[in-house]
C-alpha cells in the first residue's frame, strides 16, 4: 500500500504540487472569507443581506457574458500555447468592449424584473460593476496564472483580493450605519482595487497583438462556453432569485446565509477541479476507467459532506460564533447535509464536459438543469411549509439535479475511450 502511494505521488508530483499551492490559497481564502461573511451578514439586516446576495448572484451570472466567453480560448492558449497569450489578450479586450452593451441591457432587465422597488438603481449598478467588470478581471488574471502553471501566484492573488474585500467589510461594520447603499460603495471600490492589483502585478507581461483571423476560428467555442458559463451560474445561483421572488427579502437572507456557509466548505473541491481540468485537457482518456470515475465522485462527495458536518458541528457548540444574524440560520445548516455534495458533483460534471471539449453538450446540459432547478424550487417554495421542512426538501431537489447531471454527462462521455478529444 505504501509503495503504491509512493508510486502515485511520484507519477503525479506536478499535479500534487499544484493542488497544494492552490489549497494553501484556498485555506487562506477560507479564513479571510469567513471574516468577510461575519462582518457583512451581521452588519446588514437579514433582508438587506438577502438583497445584496441576490444582486451579487445576478452579477456573477452576467459576468460570464464578458467578452462573449473569450476567456475560454484565453485559458486554453495559456495552458498549451503561452507564446500566443498577447494575441488572445488583445482579442479578449476587444470582446470585452463589444459585450458591454449586451451586459448593460441584460442588467437593466434584471433590475426591472427583480429589484425595482426593493433596491435603489444606483446601489444595483455599483454591485453589477463590481461583479461583472472588476471581480471578473481579477478572476481572469487568476485563470491565466493557473494556465501558465503559476499556481502560487494565482492562489496569492485570490487571497489578496479577498483580503481587500474583508478589510472593506470590517471598516463598513465599524464606521457606518450599516445601509446597503453605503456597502455597495465600499464594495465597488474594493473590487476596483482587486482588479488593478491583478492587472498591474499578476497578469503576465505580454505584447498585445491584434489578429482577428485567429479569434474568428475560436469564436464558436468561446460563445458556447459563455452560454454554458451563464447557464451554469443560472442553475447555481437561480435559487437566490427564486427565494427572493417567492419568499421575500427576509427568507432570501436566511437562505443566502445558509448557502454562503455551504459555499465556504467547497473551496478545497474547487482547487481539485482546477487541477483535474488541466490533466484532462492533456489526457482525456484517464476518465475511460469506471473505477476512476467512481473514485473521483466519491472523493468530491466525501470532502464536501465532511466540510458541511464540520461547519455544522462547530455552530452547534458555538451558535453565535459567527454573529447573531448567522445564529438564526445556523440550526438549519445540518438539514442541508447532502446539498454540498450534490452541488459540487454537478460542478464536477460541468468541468468534465468543458475539459473534454463537449462545450455545446455542456451548454445544453446546464440549460436543462437550470429549467429543472427552477421547477423544483418553485414547487418546494410554493408549498408554503415551515422553514425546516422546505430546507430539508432541498436535499431531495439537489439529488434529482445530480441524477440528471450524471446521466447527461456520462452519456456524453461514453465515446471518450474510442476517439481522441
Amino acid at each position: 500500500m505504501i509503495a503504491r502511494l509512493k508510486d502515485f505521488a511520484s507519477t503525479n508530483k506536478s499535479s500534487i504540487n499544484a493542488y497544494l499551492s492552490m489549497i494553501g490559497g484556498s485555506a487562506g481564502r477560507l479564513v479571510i472569507s469567513l471574516v468577510y461573511f461575519i462582518a457583512i451578514a451581521n452588519t446588514l439586516t437579514i433582508s438587506d443581506f438577502g438583497l445584496f446576495a441576490t444582486a451579487s448572484a445576478c452579477g456573477i451570472m452576467l459576468s460570464r457574458l464578458l467578452a462573449f466567453g473569450f476567456v475560454s480560448p484565453l485559458y486554453r492558449i495559456a495552458t498549451v500555447k503561452p507564446r500566443l497569450l498577447g494575441v488572445y489578450t488583445a482579442g479578449f479586450l476587444g470582446g470585452m468592449v463589444l459585450s458591454a452593451p449586451l451586459i448593460a441591457g441584460a442588467a437593466w432587465i434584471t433590475y426591472e424584473l427583480i429589484f425595482a422597488g426593493q433596491m435603489q438603481i444606483g446601489t444595483f449598478v455599483k454591485i453589477m460593476l463590481a461583479e461583472v467588470l472588476c471581480w471578473r478581471i481579477m478572476e481572469i488574471a487568476v485563470i491565466v496564472s493557473y494556465g501558465i502553471n503559476r499556481f502560487t501566484a494565482g492562489a496569492m492573488l485570490v487571497v489578496i483580493a479577498t483580503t481587500f474585500k474583508t478589510i472593506a467589510a470590517v471598516l463598513f461594520a465599524w464606521l457606518t450605519d450599516g445601509s446597503l447603499d453605503v456597502w455597495s460603495t465600499y464594495y465597488i471600490l474594493t473590487n476596483d482595487l482587486a482588479a488593478l492589483a491583478a492587472v498591474i502585478f499578476f497578469y503576465p507581461k505580454v505584447r498585445l497583438r491584434w489578429k482577428p483571423a485567429l479569434y474568428i476560428r475560436r469564436w464558436l467555442d468561446a460563445v458556447s462556453v459563455a452560454g454554458a458559463e451563464v447557464l451554469f451560474y443560472v442553475q447555481s445561483e437561480l435559487d437566490k432569485v427564486l427565494v427572493l421572488s417567492l419568499g421575500g427579502p427576509e427568507t432570501a437572507g436566511i437562505y443566502a446565509i445558509l448557502m454562503r456557509l455551504v459555499d465556504l466548505t467547497a473551496l478545497p473541491v474547487r482547487a481539485f477541479l482546477t487541477v483535474l481540468v488541466q490533466r484532462l485537457m492533456r489526457d482525456a482518456k484517464m476518465l475511460a476507467d469506471i473505477k476512476t470515475r467512481i473514485m473521483l465522485e466519491g472523493a468530491v462527495a466525501a470532502v464536501s459532506t465532511a466540510g458541511l458536518l464540520g461547519m455544522a458541528g462547530f455552530l452547534w457548540f458555538f451558535p453565535e460564533a459567527l454573529g447573531k444574524n448567522v445564529a438564526e440560520a445556523a440550526p438549519l445548516l445540518i438539514l442541508v447535509v447532502l446539498v454540498p455534495a450534490f452541488r459540487n458533483l454537478i460542478e464536477y460534471h460541468s468541468e468534465l464536459l468543458y475539459a473534454t471539449g463537449r462545450t455545446v453538450i455542456r451548454m445544453l446540459t446546464l440549460a436543462s438543469l437550470a429549467a429543472m432547478k427552477a421547477l423544483l424550487l418553485a414547487y418546494v417554495l410554493g408549498l408554503h411549509a415551515e422553514v425546516e421542512i422546505w430546507v430539508e426538501l432541498l436535499n431531495v431537489a439537489f439529488f434529482v439535479l445530480y441524477l440528471q447531471s450524471a446521466l447527461l454527462t456520462y452519456r456524453a462521455l461514453r465515446s471518450i475511450a474510442k476517439r481522441p478529444i
